[in-house]
């Protein structure tokens, strides 16, 4: 297991995220190797983003799914836009923009 991250920082919708990828996390012997991909909403900490509701994912993926993007800011950003516009994640995003009364 290598351990050894790229760590980009962007802004989406005012909200700073850090996106740390390693693209060799894991390797098997004879099977396509697992690439590691780590998405956390870090300013204001741990805000929804459109695939996570906690701000924090983990995610395993084969290293070529991430490349064809371009890298992984280019699908990250990708992730973000098609999940933008679900119904899903207008409500959360509502909510989360509300003040708690209670």
């Amino acid at each position: 297991m290598n351990t050894d991250y790229a760590i980009i920082r962007k802004n989406w919708n005012g909200i700073e995220i850090e996106i740390r990828w390693n693209p060799d996390y894991l390797a098997f012997e004879g099977r396509p190797d697992m690439a590691h991909l780590e998405i956390e909403s870090i300013r204001p900490a741990r805000a929804p983003l459109p695939m996570t509701e906690t701000g924090y994912r983990s995610h395993f993926i084969q290293p070529d799914e991430v490349e064809r993007f371009g890298g992984p800011e280019a699908y990250v950003e990708a992730w973000i836009t098609e999940l933008a516009g679900t119904a899903a994640w207008r409500q959360t995003d509502a909510a989360a923009r509300q003040l708690a009364l209670f």
